[in-house]
């Protein structure tokens, strides 16, 4: 077997075997398969695309490439999430305990953010004392202990495909929806959990730009977790506007504090919801969608949840008294708002610019090795559809110094569109993808 004879099979809409993949995979994080020789496969699979059951195969020959965790013991109650990223995105700090709280222990591993603002690694690390880094007996200690542990992946966790990608990034072939389901899925399934809800982001904000791009993607993954033997499903959500009111890393945290108990914005905790109760229908622990949502609204509501995040924190190092206490946590130097210039009601906000915006502020990076900001971000006073009077406070920006404000607010004046009409919010859960 070739890999030269395997690129000219997928140019030429050839479909490959369970065996051809195999030899791919293998034989490219063994290196004796060219970053030229994938360079060219990746860019034929961009332009021919695969089918589930061949990347079904590729996710698992990626799954397999390394270290596997084997969360057997707990059947089929572990259960893991992953968002595609967005604008304000801070679910799996609230998600995490209301499922945890519930009885289904949540094992995710999880990155760093680039781009927009830091990953769920970096909120965590806004808590003074937190460990993300992880041994995989520290690991699943922690997951037995406490029922939940969010760490930073391993390199032995599927390299496969963190070199796959790496090559991806800088060939022009990022954008292949089979290879950014087995990329996503590879971590997953190598993560161990039986159940899994993917939070598939759409909009300004997100990398899918288009509700039928995000449907695709989700439709895909959720084929390849079918077929890999796991129970799978995918929530489709706005990235319109950002999650919540919170953008920047501590400030984020602060949010899901308030919002586990019973505090929060609205769409925040309905998003968190939708997603809980996907995994609580996954796993057979309830039957019906509305016995679902109530199991989560009940471990809200009693403090449960709340309790089972304290205990999270303080198993992984962090200090209880700075999530006890939210002003512990890092604050910025300069808290400057940004006045309405007329009365009306909020028609847009751009979740792109409010990012970049954010990141520029230095709450997010541009390579992974960059330190971010834990302190600074974005506070929005109002969202889309909200009456805002005129010098009223659209947001605030939490700049290290003026001039960064300064220039922040220059750049999201131009974000918010106002009307002088009454305007609708953006619906928050657009789909549902099930197997």
């Amino acid at each position: 077997m070739r890999a030269v004879d395997l690129i000219i099979k997928k140019r030429d809409g050839g479909t490959l075997s369970t065996a051809e993949i195999d030899f791919l995979i293998q034989g490219y994080t063994a290196g004796t398969i060219a970053d030229y020789q994938m360079s060219a496969w990746a860019m034929a699979v961009l332009f021919n695309g695969m089918d589930d059951r061949e990347t079904t195969d590729l996710t698992l020959a990626m799954a397999a490439s390394g270290e596997q965790l084997d969360l057997g013991a707990l059947g089929a109650r572990a259960v893991d999430k992953h968002s595609t990223g967005g604008v304000g995105d801070k679910t799996s700090l609230v998600l995490g305990p209301l499922l945890a709280a519930a009885g289904l222990p949540i094992a995710k591993m999880s990155g760093r953010g680039l781009g927009f603002t830091g990953g769920t690694l970096d909120k965590l690390e806004s808590i003074p004392g937190m460990r993300i880094d992880l041994s995989r007996s520290e690991f699943l200690t922690a997951l037995d202990q406490v029922g939940m542990v969010i760490a930073g992946q391993t390199a032995d966790l599927a390299p496969a495909d963190k070199k796959l990608y790496a090559l991806r990034d800088v060939t022009g072939t990022v954008e292949s929806i089979p290879l950014i389901a087995a990329s996503i899925m590879s971590k997953k399934l190598a993560a161990g959990a039986h159940a899994i809800v993917l939070d598939v982001k759409v909009g300004s904000g997100a990398f899918m730009k288009t509700l039928d791009q995000a449907r695709e993607l989700a439709q895909r993954m959720v084929s390849i977790g079918t077929l890999a033997g796991r129970e799978v499903a995918a929530v489709l959500s706005t990235m319109e506007q950002p999650l919540g009111r919170a953008v920047g890393n501590a400030l984020e945290v602060r949010e899901a504090i308030a919002t586990l108990q019973g505090q929060g914005p609205d769409d925040l905790l309905e998003l968190c919801l939708t997603l809980g109760a996907q995994l609580v229908l996954l796993t057979g622990k309830d039957r019906g969608l509305s016995a679902a949502r109530r199991r989560l609204e009940t471990v809200l509501a009693t403090g449960q949840a709340w309790q089972k995040f304290r205990q999270f924190v303080q198993q992984q190092g962090g200090d209880v008294r700075a999530v006890d206490e939210p002003d512990r946590l890092p604050q910025a130097a300069v808290v400057q708002p940004l006045p309405s210039p007329q009365a009306g009601y909020v028609q847009s906000i751009n979740a792109l610019e409010v990012g970049l915006t954010a990141s520029e502020l230095g709450a997010g990076r541009e390579r992974i090795t960059d330190p971010v900001d834990p302190a600074v971000g974005i506070v929005l006073n109002a969202a889309v559809g909200d009456k805002v009077g005129q010098d009223e406070p659209l947001l605030y920006i939490h700049a290290h110094d003026s001039a960064a404000a300064d220039a922040a607010a220059a750049r999201l004046a131009q974000a918010i569109a106002l009307s002088s009409e009454p305007v609708t919010a953006p619906k928050l859960i657009l789909d549902i993808v099930q197997k």
